[in-house]
């Protein structure tokens, strides 16, 4: 039997802990914080980041890299703009790595794929992505997701019932890109829904910038080389709607607050959890920008965390040229 472990301890990562124990399987969960490490392996509880989950026995936590090196399966669930770093940290080895991070590492504007090639090299790649809240999944409530495996069926027999459980159900895909593009951008379409709901402008409006920004992944994603079916599925288009349809969301709820009238470098600075979208946007403009796609909800996510009115924001989506539905600039 495959010996698995999981990268970082937050609420994603212990949720997905608790699903890899569900069967009685030993699970080994690194976290950075030292209380944490010694709540988890005390108490069989995260207080932190999962209050509402009383963990297996199965799981063991630890804060010691060396020991999650030896294993044959990683889940890698730390912040996106730290993975690097984590994975440089620990000893290397051939073994499957499973990225369950969504967003796009600022600064190189690389995806996690390619941060994980350069930062575990011998590694074997693979994205877990889907409609998934933590809670849910922590108590054991039906789940499907994509498992994108680059190493394709190969590694998809090798780390599929290393993975799958009775209500933890993976889908195959080869499309690394296409899982990864799917989770990154809706995490900033995820804000500006929330915005929606701060400001209190219907369901219509929600609904009408669901369509336009899946819109906006698509042409992304056609750029970057994503497949189109994959972003329809559960990677895409499946955890689109569902992060933008809840306060379930780190991204939607920091939507919400803004559209609220809060400060987004005061809700930024006081969150205990991260919403990678509001990381994700400015390097997702410039890539955009790059590749010549227009991804106008987008931009303006990314004018909004740098502390653009909503109001005015609204207002200039609004009233911007009319146009074909499926003109490709948008």
């Amino acid at each position: 039997m495959s010996r698995v472990g999981v990268l970082g301890a937050g609420a994603w990562g212990t949720a997905l802990a608790q699903m890899l124990a569900s069967d009685g399987r030993d699970v080994l969960i690194w976290a950075r914080e030292d209380e944490l490490v010694a709540e988890i392996n005390a108490s069989h509880t995260n207080t932190l980041f999962l209050p509402s989950a009383s963990l297996a026995p199965s799981i063991h936590a630890t804060g010691d890299l060396t020991e999650m090196a030896a294993l044959d399966t990683l889940l890698v669930v730390t912040p996106a703009q730290h993975m690097g770093r984590v994975l440089e940290s620990m000893p290397s080895h051939p073994r499957d790595l499973v990225l369950c991070s969504k967003g796009i590492e600022a600064g190189s504007g690389r995806l996690m794929n390619h941060v994980a090639r350069d930062a575990a090299p011998g590694s074997a790649i693979a994205v877990l992505s889907g409609p998934t809240f933590a809670h849910e999944v922590a108590a054991g409530l039906p789940t499907a997701v994509t498992l994108a495996c680059g190493g394709g069926e190969e590694q998809w027999e090798r780390i599929s019932p290393v993975v799958a459980r009775p209500t933890f159900r993976p889908y195959f895909s080869d499309d690394v890109t296409g899982a990864e593009i799917g989770g990154a951008v809706k995490n900033v379409l995820a804000i500006a829904c929330g915005v929606v709901e701060g400001l209190g402008l219907g369901q219509n409006a929600r609904a009408a910038l669901i369509a336009r920004g899946y819109a906006e992944m698509l042409r992304f994603g056609e750029v970057l080389g994503a497949r189109t079916e994959t972003l329809a599925g559960l990677c895409g288009l499946g955890d689109l709607v569902l992060t933008c349809s809840s306060t379930s969301s780190r991204n939607f709820s920091l939507g919400k607050a803004l559209g609220e009238g809060q400060s987004a470098a005061e809700l930024m600075a006081d969150r205990r959890t991260v919403a990678e979208g509001a990381h994700t946007a400015p390097v997702l403009v410039e890539l955009a920008a790059r590749h010549g796609v227009a991804m106008p909800i987008v931009t303006a996510v990314y004018g909004l965390i740098k502390g653009d009115d909503p109001h005015t924001t609204v207002s200039g989506l609004l009233s911007r040229p009319l146009r074909a539905e499926q003109e490709s600039a948008a």
